[in-house]
């Protein structure tokens, strides 16, 4: 059996449309009510509008991503015993919908973090960027995080200042645009909102934020077996602390903790390939295989890092991660199921008739075709040569 092919649709004002996709092959859609603020209740209508408006381009909705976490429950203050209420709620409209895999993060105040969305290939194509200097001159001289140089090496803020006394006021509004610009179609968060947000996470450490979230989980993942939903946490991106703020979902023994938070299977994971990927410690076809049946989701794309520990966005078989590996350890757990674990071509260069247009970062059309069209192909070359098909 092979994995499920999908596309990430932000709905029905993302510039590829439903005709793009199918004519990109993809077999299912993954998107989410972007609209509905964060904490607030998934209605079983809206969620069968979604459902009907997919239905009638003849497509289905596979995965929900995301049904995002307030920040309350991350920090475990405020109206978080509400807003896990809320949550649990969401769950059970989403099955009586007839969905059962809801992807979720628990990064705290930031979601994806770039400092460049339209890095310049040597082909021409436009790909996403992390850089630690640029990221250290956003941190120190824009948000002037209380105690941020202490964060970074001495050679990382000697570059920052460096470059920053250059810059004009057009590339210091393209930073704080860059690193700010979060989920397409969700609410824009300023300099300031930033501050006040990571004000939050002041006493709150690795083990504390790990604390929150497996008490998060201990509340809804008994919910999630109960209506069938599986529940897949996206890993953080990039796969390191920022920002002064503890990432807890990023290495091969956090995803472990993930899984062993809860008994229910249903409590899994997102693996995705870009995300972990940037970090060199990690062991993605090892992380897979100790993980197995507890993926039930899957991002497919590639990095490149250098020295120093930036990273751009690579060819989908062409940066430091093992596709081939990695895919075929996926299949060999696929092979143990009855059904299809999703997966989707996670970004892509924006490239060719694409270069001019206005897309969202990272998911233009034909970049992520590419991407899809690569790892069809090498999905089908596995497939064949072990028999599974």
């Amino acid at each position: 059996m092979r994995l499920k092919q999908t596309w990430r649709w932000f709905g029905p004002n993302d510039p590829v449309s439903l005709q793009d996709i199918h004519q990109a092959g993809a077999q299912g859609i993954v998107t989410a009510l972007h609209h509905v603020p964060h904490g607030e209740v998934w209605t079983v209508d809206e969620i069968q509008e979604r459902i009907d408006l997919l239905k009638k381009n003849d497509f289905t909705w596979d995965v929900i991503e995301s049904l995002s976490i307030h920040e309350d429950i991350k920090t475990r203050s405020g109206d978080y015993a509400k807003y896990i209420e809320n949550y649990k709620t969401s769950l059970r409209n989403l099955a009586k919908c007839g969905m059962n895999i809801v992807t979720y993060n628990f990064m705290p105040v930031n979601d994806w973090t770039r400092t460049d969305i339209a890095y310049r290939m040597k082909d021409g194509s436009k790909a996403l960027y992390f850089n630690w200097t640029d990221l250290a001159i956003f941190d120190i001289h824009l948000l002037k995080r209380k105690g941020a140089e202490a964060t970074y090496p001495a050679e990382i803020v000697a570059k920052a200042a460096a470059k920053f006394a250059k810059f004009t006021s057009k590339e210091t509004d393209e930073l704080i645009d860059t690193v700010l610009f979060g989920i397409p179609g969700e609410e824009r968060r300023s300099v300031d909102a930033m501050r006040k947000q990571l004000e939050r996470y002041t006493d709150i450490d690795h083990k504390a934020l790990k604390d929150n979230m497996a008490y998060f989980l201990q509340q809804v993942a008994p919910v999630a077996s109960e209506v069938g939903i599986k529940l897949a946490v996206h890993p953080d991106d990039p796969p390191f602390d920022i920002l002064g703020l503890p990432r807890i979902v990023s290495t091969h023994q956090d995803l472990l903790d993930v899984v062993s938070a809860t008994p229910e299977l249903s409590n899994g994971i997102c693996f995705c390939t870009g995300s972990l990927g940037a970090n060199p410690n990690n062991d993605l076809a090892a992380m897979v295989k100790a993980l197995d049946t507890r993926i039930h989701f899957i991002h497919l794309r590639n990095t490149k890092r250098d020295e120093e520990g930036n990273f751009y966005e690579a060819d989908h078989l062409g940066g430091d991660t093992d596709m081939y590996a990695v895919i075929k350890e996926l299949l060999t757990i696929q092979q143990k199921l009855d059904t299809s674990i999703p997966f989707r071509p996670d970004h892509g260069h924006q490239m060719l008739d694409d270069m001019d247009k206005v897309t969202n970062p990272g998911y233009s059309a034909i970049g992520r075709l590419r991407g899809l069209a690569e790892l069809r192909g090498l999905e089908l070359g596995i497939v064949r040569s072990e028999g599974w098909e």
